[in-house]
């Protein structure tokens, strides 16, 4: 059983967080026509052995979504953050100027 460390609420069970995807892979623009970048974004994922970053939503808590860093191979968590951070940051990123 995992225990996920929420920021809001603290440790809870996994059984009240929802599995959201893998929080490393990169979204194609939405006015991408593209059929195959989609494809692989939505289809296409590898199996990573070792930490991985992934999408969490706390349903039966506070309703956050939040990344976790989980090692795949113990299902250690060795970092939990809200998800809205990961998406400023990349937000802020795509508006720079290159």
């Amino acid at each position: 059983m995992l225990r996920i460390e929420c920021p809001c609420c603290g440790p809870r069970d996994h059984d009240e967080f929802r599995y959201g995807g893998d929080a490393s892979v990169k979204r194609p623009a939405h006015d991408d026509p593209d059929p195959e970048a989609w494809y692989r974004y939505v289809y296409v994922r590898t199996n990573p052995a070792g930490p991985h970053r992934e999408f969490w939503q706390h349903v039966t808590g506070c309703r956050q979504w939040l990344v976790v860093e989980r090692d795949t191979r113990n299902h250690a968590i060795a970092a939990v953050d809200f998800a809205r951070k990961l998406w400023a940051r990349k937000s802020t990123l795509r508006k720079s100027p290159a």
